[in-house]
């Protein structure tokens, strides 16, 4: 008796099988998608500043980064905030400052061209203040520091989180200072990030 009709009525049904499988696995990962919020951050509204105080003003920018606030969950405790940071984009408005700072006695730009913050935890600390745990790292140290943030547009689709980290400089391997110029051991942050909530439910905040 000739199989192949039934091996071949047998292949199509195996076919259909797969295909719903596919368009299941797409459907779930769509739903669960539209249940967490999801957020788009604009570069072009933020900023990463740093401020150190000195016998002369060391202040500035960074003119290269991306970051990233991410969600499993709508609750806020579900947030992970990455941040990356191109060291060798200080801009501080001197080019001598600038050349210090990128140098092996600072940030060390050549051989560490990343300056990251990767969260670890996140708490409600008041109405509309977050505070993030997570592992900051500069010049090819870890170290666990705190970003705390005032949160501003909770539930309208649009806002802001503007914060500030402070970490001393010499836990991280910077020990000298400049020609002439007095620096303080503690480095203040400053990260202001602008974004959108692109899809899914506001993020749910105590009251």
């Amino acid at each position: 008796m000739n199989q192949w009709p039934r091996d071949f009525h047998v292949r199509g049904i195996l076919v259909k099988v797969a295909v719903l499988c596919v368009l299941g696995s797409t459907l779930f990962l769509q739903a669960s998608r539209a249940q967490v919020p999801v957020f788009e951050l604009t570069h072009a509204d933020s900023s990463i500043k740093f401020n150190v105080k000195a016998s002369v003003s060391i202040a500035g920018t960074f003119d290269k980064w991306d970051s990233s606030l991410t969600f499993t969950s709508p609750e806020l405790t579900s947030a992970v905030l990455d941040i990356k940071i191109q060291a060798d984009s200080v801009n501080t408005g001197s080019g001598m400052k600038n050349g210090k700072l990128k140098g092996d006695k600072f940030f060390d730009a050549k051989e560490n061209p990343l300056i990251t913050f990767h969260s670890t935890k996140v708490v409600q600390t008041g109405p509309d203040t977050v505070e993030f745990d997570g592992d900051f790292t500069i010049r090819g140290v870890t170290k666990p520091e705190k970003l705390s943030f005032t949160v501003t547009g909770k539930g309208t689709g649009t806002g802001s989180i503007t914060g500030t980290m402070a970490f001393d400089r010499k836990e991280y391997g910077m020990n000298s200072g400049i020609p002439f110029i007095k620096i303080a051991d503690r480095v203040e942050v400053s990260v202001d990030l602008k974004g959108n909530r692109v899809s899914g439910p506001p993020v749910a905040f105590r009251e």
